[in-house]
């Protein structure tokens, strides 16, 4: 609150000075070299920094199983009061926990609760040591950051720090933006946010604008000293600390109050930024509340001035039995093409309920809540009469949610309202007590009023909160529809505050069930109404939607209602018959895992050919996946499950593939590795996966893989292409020597670099092509292998 807070810079690079070498286990050298960690961060103490991060970043289970170290509570410890010990009372000490290496569920294969118990590991040693405070840092997948997250606030009330790392594009590896990211850590409990690494301090203060107006919580900004370049075989930063200090005073007036660098920055670099914030104050202009919710790629801000949020309720298996089948048959790919549908007609944000007879519905609501987050960006309404499913829900997702609902019903308001405030989510407050619903305006207000007492108890605020002003069938009383009419008028007056219906129920028991909810909806938006539950598909319900939002002035210049009516009348109207072969090219490109196999026996017992659905149908359709990919309208999470469905449906087909083919056509083949001293190998593993799914012959070497081994592969194979990558700065110059030995032997093979040091620059330094993902790589082997 009082001054802004200098946090240290690199201790990689500076300890590479001190005989840190590539390769090795950074935690252990820190060990066997205590001195020269603790010359580092004395140094970074003297220059002005006011917190201190320990060298534990990589020190979790799975990074330090690659050098067959186990205790990872003890070194998480040790290495902490080396650092305390520097720090003594003058400095405050931070407990550091980085990404573990994998992607976790549903985005990868490592279960989310054990990353939990991962972090939950070294958390139990850095509070061992005495950390006063923690932090996330350099996190390119919101899950992980939420599954570290969660570690620490269940073991610990300590201030916790959350710093994900953007590609150049603003988004995360994963496709998360920072305004989703601060959305999601925040409400989940980090007490600051922000972005560290991957960029120069240039780019890093647009990432801070765009969050800015956004923070209930300080911002947190940690960039590298410009971009790396190679020059005389060294990986070099050249922004200097006055350059780089330069940028201070914009931080902070764009709500930055803690401030530091990362890789490339030195003692003077911390120096310099030292001197130019200290006679400047943080910005306290936080937000107090912000009614906002957010999926792992997208978020939505609640504002009745806006135009009027459309929950879509199709993902709900009352009286739908084709849904039920398809949930008993965990056919997940029928809940994502509803989603898109819903979107696609106007959905902004999707209600999830799963509750039927004859499942777990616990279970089946986990599959579907992470079905959804591959395939959908839009944010979820966790729907379910049951505390449990509600808590399994919220901790699994990888976004602030909205609860459907908390009434007034006292056994179960409390466990809600507690779940609510663990997971940072919003929640609908239904008017609904024991007794019933009340029937007019003046008891739903009494019940509100309880409610939202009982939540401010919890710190929540009507920011956090959208009211159900509950819709009940005119059919049998009139008076209804103007009872609900009024209790949303006065909660958007009174309260201020957002408001939901459930629109069906208005007109049960009535013919043309359409009109009355169309007409209802119309003046229930004239009252205030800011949110409401309904099926997006309905064509002439989501027209009176948009009409309604352009004459009451929430859709500026009616662009929503112009385009739409633009996009209607494009629409082809004619119907054409799929193909079994097509419905094989459309479970690829919506990463239907479960169901690609079965699809391509049917296709094959239609009369189609192996080979046409391998060149024709599956190789086409992953190529359509690349190009949504590089429009960004598909991200990492979408690539991956297509990718693996194809390679699952490849997989089926390959031994019935005509033996001819195999004979006669000579395989190109392309050998991956990681190159020596880099235990990095997420990106290289996609850009293998994209490359099988393209008909061509991946051999993976791995990673930390030796120049000679490389080239005794190269020459086993006679290779045509060989791709090399490198996440580090400090690697990335062994692709180099690679490189160079296959020259001197005239292996004549040509080569691919990657990584996310690597820049088109370098690659054509060495001679080599570049690709900046596996979409890119398909097109540049395909190119080089002709």
């Amino acid at each position: 609150k009082n001054k802004v807070i200098v946090l240290d810079g690199a201790t990689g690079t500076q300890l590479q000075l001190q005989g840190l070498l590539p390769g090795v286990c950074f935690e252990k050298w820190c060990l066997d070299n205590p001195k020269a960690l603790a010359a580092v961060q004395t140094a970074y103490q003297k220059s002005g920094s006011d917190i201190l991060y320990t060298a534990t970043f990589g020190a979790n289970r799975i990074k330090l199983a690659e050098y067959g170290i186990k205790d990872v509570r003890s070194i998480n410890k040790k290495l902490a009061s080396i650092t305390k010990a520097v720090a003594g009372k003058k400095t405050l000490v931070a407990g550091d926990i980085g990404p573990c290496g994998k992607f976790i569920e549903p985005f990868g294969d490592l279960a989310f609760e054990d990353a939990v118990n991962i972090f939950k590991e070294q958390v139990r040693g850095l509070l061992d040591a005495g950390v006063d405070l923690f932090v996330i840092e350099t996190m390119i997948d919101i899950q992980e950051a939420r599954a570290a997250l969660i570690a620490v606030k269940e073991m610990s009330d300590l201030f916790t720090v959350v710093t994900m790392t953007y590609e150049k594009d603003q988004r995360t590896l994963n496709g998360t933006d920072p305004v989703s990211a601060l959305i999601t850590l925040q409400s989940l409990g980090a007490d600051a946010v922000g972005s560290n690494c991957s960029t120069g301090p240039k780019e890093m203060l647009e990432i801070i604008k765009k969050i800015g107006p956004f923070r209930t919580v300080p911002l947190v900004a940690k960039p590298n000293a410009g971009l790396p370049k190679f020059i005389k075989d060294k990986t070099v930063f050249e922004m200097d600390a006055d350059s780089f200090a330069s940028y201070s005073k914009e931080f902070i007036d764009n709500g930055v109050a803690f401030i530091g660098g990362c890789c490339g920055t030195t003692p003077d670099h911390i120096k310099a930024v030292s001197d130019k914030v200290s006679k400047l104050e943080p910005k306290a202009d936080y937000q107090k509340k912000i009614s906002a919710l957010s999926s792992a790629r997208s978020f939505i801000l609640l504002d009745r001035k806006k135009p009027m949020a459309v929950i879509g309720e199709c993902i709900n298996p009352t009286g739908k039995k084709d849904l039920q089948l398809a949930l008993r048959e965990n056919n997940l790919a029928v809940i994502s093409r509803l989603a898109n549908e819903q979107r696609r007609c106007g959905a902004t944000l999707l209600d999830v309920n799963v509750g039927m007879d004859g499942v777990d519905e616990k279970v089946i609501a986990r599959k579907v809540i992470g079905a959804l987050s591959v395939s959908s960006d839009l944010p979820l309404v966790i729907d379910s009469a049951d505390p449990e499913v509600v808590g399994e829900c919220l901790r699994f997702y990888p976004g602030r949610a909205l609860i459907n609902s908390i009434s007034g019903e006292n056994k179960k308001t409390g466990k809600l309202l507690k779940l609510a405030a663990k997971y940072g989510a919003m929640f609908i407050l239904l008017p609904l007590t024991e007794k019933g619903i009340p029937k007019d305006k003046d008891s739903r207000v009494k019940v509100i009023v309880d409610v939202i007492n009982r939540a401010k108890k919890l710190k929540f605020s009507v920011d956090d909160m959208v009211i159900d002003a509950i819709a009940l069938t005119v059919s049998s009383r009139p008076e209804y529809a103007r009872q609900t009419l009024e209790t949303i008028r006065w909660v958007s007056d009174k309260l201020e505050a957002n408001t939901v219906i459930g629109l069906s129920n208005i007109s049960f028991g009535l013919p043309r069930r359409d009109l009355i909810n169309s007409g209802f909806l119309a003046m229930a938006r004239s009252f205030g109404l800011s949110m409401v539950i309904a099926n997006p598909m309905a064509k002439d319900l989501m027209d009176y939607k948009r009409a309604a939002d352009v004459l009451l002035g929430a859709d500026k210049d009616a662009a929503i209602f112009l385009s739409n009516i633009s996009q209607s009348e494009k629409k082809d109207s004619l119907n054409l018959k799929v193909s079994e072969a097509q419905l094989v090219s459309q479970a690829i490109i919506e990463g239907n895992r479960e169901r690609i196999v079965d699809l391509i026996k049917v296709a094959l017992n239609a009369g189609f050919k192996p080979e046409t659905l391998v060149q024709k149908y599956m190789i086409t359709a992953i190529t359509d996946v690349g190009e949504l990919f590089d429009r960004q309208e598909y991200f990492l999470p979408q690539l991956i499950a297509s990718a693996e469905t194809m390679k699952k449906g490849f997989s089926y087909l390959k031994p019935l593939l005509l033996k001819k083919n195999k004979s006669t056509e000579k395989e190109t083949v392309i050998i991956l590795a990681t190159v020596k001293g880099d235990v990095h190998d997420i990106g290289k593993n996609i850009v293998a996966l994209m490359l099988q799914n393209h008909g061509l012959s991946v051999i993976d070497l791995g990673r930390d893989v030796s120049s000679s081994r490389i080239i005794k592969e190269i020459k086993k194979y006679k290779t045509v292409v060989v791709g090399l990558s490198a996440l580090m700065t400090t690697t990335m110059v062994n692709m180099k020597d690679v490189i160079n030995c296959a020259r001197k032997e005239n292996l004549g093979c040509k080569f691919i670099i990657g990584g996310a040091v690597v820049t088109k620059g370098y690659a054509r330094l060495l001679g080599a092509e570049y690709a900046k993902n596996g979409v890119e790589a398909v097109r540049v082997v395909k190119k080089i292998s002709c």
